[in-house]
């Protein structure tokens, strides 16, 4: 634990490096922190600070930056996003941009919204449909081989073809088609796959085998069509100074933001967790650059978690700002959505 003079030097370091930009000095600490403190004082406290990792010194200058470490501890403690007018303004003028009939035109406008409020990258993922169905039929390909027809609620109709442990003949198939339509109708993928996990030992092995290779197509069918996410302003990168002058990093982000695969693992583990998130580079393998961090949240479709939205940008950014951006959005993503 930190004492009070240490956490009040270290919340002033950090806000004044993401402001400026530039390493903070003892000098600038003293006056901008409003402690009565020596120089000497405040350079011991530096190099507390610097032995916890909190801080680095760059080899090009005497001030200091903070770490990754040093950026989770000010968000953990030291930040306090206030919800004022700015709040209000921002919730009422972002309205207007997400009124289109299409909710695919809602993601896309999001994702620009976030772009254009934060100057970084907005990125949203696509809503994820329900994964139920509403009739499976099997049809016997050749030996080993079946075709699977899944009918989705809406109608979507997915096919897939399966390799069986054993032949099948087609009335085992349809007799697997029947307990599956009879008893399983209606119900998600998961929840499927859960009572068929209990049930498995009143069935006979063929029938279970052939009902889990459905589940499991299923499964692959819904994911196929789910992994989608929008991304927007990828081109304001070009124009911070944390990236401009390292191609190198300029040219790992831009491969990111191509490996839509790579974005939603980690914009993931956002769905599973409530209210807005802050995943900070070289902090953990959930960011995997350091120079850059992700602000996230959940939105939903009546009170459903469907999807992730966020704001990608250097671990600079005015986290206070972004994650208001980030609320407002998913707020108005959420009711917007809900009135289809």
């Amino acid at each position: 634990m930190l004492e009070d003079r240490a956490k009040l030097l270290l919340k002033t370091l950090v806000e004044r490096y993401i402001a400026d930009g530039q390493p903070v000095g003892s000098r600038t600490l003293s006056r901008a922190s409003g402690l009565d403190l020596s120089a000497a004082t405040i350079r011991n406290v530096m190099a507390d600070l610097e032995e916890l990792g909190l801080i680095v010194s760059p080899h090009t200058s005497a001030g200091r930056v903070p770490t990754p470490r040093g950026y989770r501890l000010f968000v953990d403690t030291m930040l306090t996003a206030s919800r004022g007018r700015q709040f209000d303004d921002l919730s009422s003028g972002s309205h207007q941009q997400l009124q289109p009939d299409q909710p695919q035109r809602v993601i896309t406008n999001a994702a620009q919204m976030l772009s254009s409020l934060s100057q970084f990258v907005g990125v949203v993922t696509s809503p994820r449909k329900a994964s139920a169905f509403r009739h499976v039929e099997f049809l016997r390909l050749g030996e080993r081989r079946v075709l699977v027809i899944l009918v989705s609620p809406d109608g979507d109709v997915q096919n897939r073809v399966i390799f069986t442990a054993q032949d099948v003949n087609q009335s085992q198939l349809v007799e697997a088609s029947n307990i599956l339509n009879t008893h399983y109708s209606g119900l998600t993928i998961e929840q499927m796959r859960e009572r068929l996990r209990q049930e498995v030992d009143a069935l006979r092995a063929d029938i279970a085998s052939l009902m889990s290779a459905a589940v499991q197509a299923g499964s692959e069918a819904m994911d196929e069509n789910t992994d989608q996410v929008v991304v927007s302003g990828e081109r304001n990168l070009l124009q911070v100074q944390d990236f401009s002058n390292d191609l190198g990093s300029l040219r790992r982000l831009f491969d990111l933001f191509e490996q839509k695969t790579q974005l939603m693992r980690l914009l993931d583990g956002s769905s599973r967790a409530e209210g807005v998130q802050i995943y900070i580079g070289g902090e953990s393998q959930v960011v995997p650059y350091e120079e850059l961090s992700v602000v996230s949240a959940p939105y939903q479709i009546n009170g459903q978690v469907v999807g992730t939205l966020g704001v990608i940008g250097p671990t600079r950014m005015a986290y206070d700002r972004m994650i208001e951006i980030v609320d407002v959005t998913s707020r108005l993503v959420s009711n917007v959505l809900s009135q289809k």
